[in-house]
C-alpha cells in the first residue's frame, strides 16, 4: 500500500481541523446556550467574538473535511476563515482599546485560531502551487 506524504498530511490537517471545529463548537455552544453555569464558564465574554466564533466551529469541520477530500474549495474555505478570524481579532482589539470588558484566555484563543488557519491556508496555497507547477512540466 503506498500512501502518499501529501495524502497523510491532508488527513492530519483535516482531522485537525475537525477536532478544533468540534471543540469549537462544545465549548461556545455551552457559553451561549449553557445557561447560567454556560455564562459563568465564558466570563467577559464579548458576544460578537463568541458567536463568531460557534458559527466558525461548524466551517471548520466542513474545511477538515474538504481537506480530508483534498478538495479545491477547501483552500477557499480556509482562506476566508483566515481572513474572517483576523478581522474579527481585530474589531476584538478595537473593543479592548475602548476598555470594554474582556477575558484574557480569548486573547490567546483568537491568536490560536489566527495562527492556525494561517498555517493552514498557507499549506495549501503552497500544495496547490506545487501541483500546478508539476501539470505545466
Amino acid at each position: 500500500m503506498n500512501i502518499s506524504k501529501e495524502k497523510i498530511l491532508a488527513v492530519v490537517l483535516g482531522l485537525l481541523a475537525i477536532g478544533f471545529g468540534i471543540m469549537t463548537i462544545k465549548s461556545g455552544g455551552f457559553a451561549l446556550f449553557g445557561g447560567e453555569a454556560g455564562k459563568g464558564f465564558a466570563g467577559k465574554y464579548v458576544p460578537f467574538v463568541l458567536w463568531f466564533n460557534f458559527i466558525a466551529g461548524f466551517l471548520y469541520v466542513i474545511s477538515g473535511i474538504g481537506i480530508i477530500l483534498r478538495a479545491k474549495w477547501a483552500i477557499k474555505l480556509s482562506t476566508a476563515l483566515a481572513t474572517l478570524t483576523i478581522i474579527v481579532f481585530i474589531a476584538f482589539g478595537i473593543h479592548i482599546f475602548l476598555g470594554k470588558a474582556y477575558e484574557m484566555r480569548t486573547v490567546g484563543a483568537m491568536t490560536v485560531r489566527s495562527v492556525f488557519w494561517i498555517f493552514i491556508s498557507f499549506l495549501l496555497m503552497k500544495r496547490e502551487s506545487n501541483r500546478k507547477s508539476v501539470i505545466s512540466l
